[in-house]
């Protein structure tokens, strides 16, 4: 039966990562930046550029879950063309929007008896996201089923390595993930906190590399140690509006790694309002998450 994949504005991409796939559906999503309430995604009203050139200025922003009605409208749209709904889901490990999808699309599908409805949990964000979405409208294109793409989904998600460094704790400290002493502390010694998504989709410090040259090589010495390109080639660079040092990193990587296919993507707003500005993340299959 044919199907239409569906993700939200957390799941970051390029075009050429997407060129020649299926079109995947955007739920966006809202953000408040400063004191005013935003939309980012599809009929938003916020870009990646002016989002961070307000962050720069001084503002600080949070986000909040999709509304169920928001939800509704966009998979009953497929449901009504009639396509099932494969919904790959920002993780729940830094969000509860999935239980908001989950209970919509039960409420759907008994509206919708005739129509397929199912929600995957990718316990990946922002870069690795985009990542897993892109490889599954790559086998859908190939003829995958609806069921066995949500099945390869939940087998392949934990092989999806992000590894991040962020330039200040500002942004960390402002949303809760490090304590007040930590964020003066490290920016105090020119700490340059290095995260990743772990197995249970959260956000975890796992190194404190000092100075953004040291940062970008330890981020390149995770790759070398778990880095599987028989499972996959294509190799992301995630920045927080520093396109010069996504270059660098991007260059780095083809020296050190040829075959990769390696692609710039700007991380949106959704992810960014946690890690704030310079951001620099690396996303690959491996075996090392």
């Amino acid at each position: 039966m044919p199907y239409q994949i569906f993700s939200d504005a957390t799941a970051d991409a390029c075009p050429s990562m997407m060129a020649g796939l299926p079109p995947v559906t955007i739920i966006p999503m809202e953000v408040t930046l400063g004191d005013e309430p935003y939309t980012y995604g599809p009929g938003g009203n916020l870009t990646v550029e002016q989002f961070y050139a307000a962050q720069r200025a001084g503002k600080f922003a949070s986000t909040s879950q999709i509304n169920p009605l928001v939800y509704r409208k966009a998979f009953e749209e497929s449901l009504k063309a009639g396509l099932d709904v494969l919904y790959l889901c920002f993780s729940s490990g830094l969000s509860g929007t999935i239980e908001r999808a989950r209970q919509c699309m039960r409420e759907l599908a008994e509206e919708y008896p005739q129509r397929k409805l199912i929600c995957v949990d990718t316990l990946c964000a922002s870069a690795g996201e985009g990542f897993i979405v892109c490889e599954a409208l790559r086998r859908q294109a190939e003829g995958m089923s609806m069921e066995a793409l949500a099945a390869w989904v939940k087998e392949n998600r934990l092989r999806v390595c992000h590894w991040f460094t962020v330039d200040t704790f500002d942004h960390l400290r402002h949303g809760g993930r490090v304590s007040g002493a930590a964020a003066v502390i490290g920016t105090a010694l020119q700490i340059k906190p290095l995260l990743h998504v772990d197995d249970t989709g959260h956000l975890q410090v796992m190194g404190k590399p000092r100075g953004r040259r040291k940062a970008i090589e330890t981020k390149l010495s995770f790759m070398r140690q778990g880095w599987r390109p028989d499972l996959g080639k294509m190799v992301i660079v995630g920045h927080g509006d520093c396109p010069a040092d996504a270059q660098l990193l991007k260059d780095a990587i083809a020296a050190g790694f040829p075959e990769a296919d390696i692609h710039i993507v700007p991380i949106g707003p959704i992810i960014g309002a946690h890690t704030g500005p310079d951001m620099l993340a690396i996303i690959y299959w491996g075996d090392n998450r």
